[in-house]
């Protein structure tokens, strides 16, 4: 054990070396460090909401909602269906639990309706309701895949969101089946956020329903009156009979960006292949009609199809801000959200707080490390202070870890440094206890040396293994700040056995090839 190859020499100073590089920037400003040199590290550790402050959200995804909206388009859709294979006179209603229930004029044409109804999806549970009725739902089964597929979506939409406006390390955990927390560090506009997150962003392109005066005439079936940007002579937004049937949905957008039209804030926007197809065919076959475009059941505008538009693109523009104009290309861009958010919980931390608890931190670590330097240097002596040296390497390969993996620091984190500082120590204090006991058998310097490492490892690997197992579940089962404390945990195990192993090793073979004593300092 005391007879180091030359390839473990230069693997410790390499390793320490590139921890020495890795862990500098967090000496700098952040500004500082993102003007270094693009061949020069320039990662720091993040700090988490509690140490820099900003906006913590809890919300609420209303599934059950997007239920609802799906079977109130099964029920349009049902309809048009059951009219084109000759099914005549039916009602059809969408009951309080979320059922389309069908009510057919002729009790004959209950198989022949079923059928339709099935052929909509393999994940409805279509039965009979009565004599002259069909029930159409979700198997409870779909419902719970339906739930899911959701939350997933909603969760990478939101994720999209946030990364677009630059936030640095977004925390985005789903909580029970329908919840989501959000932390932002380092966001000081938190209403903002709030707007991004609460836009549902569902463009699409409907026709105008021209034969139908708001307000005046009865909506007939397949219409519905939406309101628009646009405001009246009584000062009150003007609202639209606008068709249900979307012509042109905004699944098919693949770019979206702000830009100028006229000297007019406006947002640009490119269809896809099939996005394109269909908007030049109904802009083809409609030359004259009003195109309504809708977002979020709200008309932004609805222009005259002059001509058709054949290139798959086109600007959307209205009553815009320029700050109104980048939020929704940047909405667009991400995505409709499937699912709306309610908003349950909402708290700012001030940076002001973050910078208490990093100076609280901080004096924990160097009161730590200083009290764990003198209990060494004063037990074990020169011993003791090439356990000081490692515990220093130690503590450099952490933060160097940290910033390779750009983890976020929170103050459960700190917390784990600071044990960690003095859980380093633990495998040297196991080698020079096994050292002594070697020593007063009367063995020499380097058998006693040699027998204390070699004894000593199976102990250290036992110990720190159990504690590591523990940190790991910690990390997959725990969310927020225990997830932090396990990372620096983690982290802090593994380096400490390296420098107990490698370096405080390296260390004493070159003190002792160096000095060759007759007995051992300790």
């Amino acid at each position: 054990m005391v007879q180091i190859p030359r390839w473990q020499y230069i693997t410790v100073i390499v390793v320490l070396l590139g921890g020495l590089i890795l862990a500098a920037p967090n000496l700098i400003s952040r500004q500082a460090a993102e003007e270094l040199p693009n061949w020069l590290p320039s990662d720091q550790i993040n700090l988490g909401l509690d140490l820099r402050g900003g906006i913590h959200l809890l919300m609420e995804a209303d599934i059950q909602g997007v239920i609802e909206e799906r079977q109130n388009n099964l029920a349009e859709t049902l309809r048009l269906d059951l009219r084109r294979d000759g099914i005549e006179g039916t009602r059809i209603s969408v009951a309080p639990d979320g059922a389309v229930i069908l009510r057919l004029a002729d009790p004959s044409q209950v198989d022949l309706a079923k059928d339709i109804a099935r052929r909509q999806s393999v994940d409805y549970l279509v039965t009979s309701e009565g004599d002259n009725g069909v029930r159409v739902e979700y198997s409870d089964q779909a419902l719970i895949q339906l739930a899911n597929q959701i939350m997933e979506q909603t969760l990478e939409i939101i994720r999209i969101r946030i990364d677009e406006t630059g936030t640095r390390e977004p925390s985005i955990q789903r909580q029970g089946s329908e919840r989501i927390l959000l932390q932002l560090p380092g966001v000081d506009d938190p209403e903002r956020v709030k707007d991004l997150l609460e836009a549902e962003a569902k463009l699409n392109f409907k026709f105008v329903d021209e034969n139908v005066v708001p307000g005046v005439d009865r909506t007939p079936p397949g219409t519905e009156i939406l309101p628009s940007r646009e405001v009246g002579p009584n000062g009150e937004p003007v609202s639209y009979a606008i068709r249900k049937r979307i012509m042109v949905s905004g699944e098919n957008l693949v770019d979206a960006q702000a830009t100028f039209q006229d000297n007019q804030p406006v947002v640009s926007f490119r269809f896809d292949s099939e996005g394109a197809k269909r908007f030049a065919r109904a802009t083809q076959e409609n030359v004259g009609r009003l195109f309504a475009i809708v977002l979020d059941n709200e008309v932004i505008s609805a222009p005259v199809i002059r001509e058709p538009i054949l290139g798959g693109s086109g600007v959307i523009s209205g009553r815009f801000t320029t700050q109104e104009v980048n939020d929704l290309a940047l909405l667009l861009r991400a995505g409709a959200l499937p699912a709306s958010l309610v908003f349950l919980e909402e708290r700012t931390v001030g940076p002001g707080l973050g910078a208490d608890s990093i100076r609280a931190g901080e004096i924990a670590c160097i009161l730590g490390f200083i009290l764990v330097v003198i209990f060494m240097g004063s037990t074990y002596g020169m011993f003791g202070i090439v356990a000081n040296v490692a515990l220093v390497a130690n503590l450099v390969l952490i933060m160097a870890a940290l910033s390779l993996l750009q983890a976020t620091l929170t103050l459960p984190g700190i917390a784990g440094i600071v044990l960690t500082i003095g859980m380093a120590v633990d495998a040297n204090v196991l080698i020079f206890e096994r050292i002594r006991e070697e020593a007063r058998l009367g063995r020499g310097p380097v058998g006693a040396i040699d027998a204390g490492f070699r004894r000593a490892i199976t102990t250290i690997l036992d110990s720190n293994l159990t504690t590591l197992i523990a940190a790991f579940l910690l990390f997959f089962f725990g969310s927020g700040p225990v997830k932090g404390f396990a990372v620096t945990l983690s982290l802090g195990i593994i380096s400490s056995m390296f420098t107990a192993f490698m370096v405080t090793r390296l260390l004493i073979s070159f003190w002792l090839r160096r000095k060759r004593p007759k007995a051992l300092p300790i």
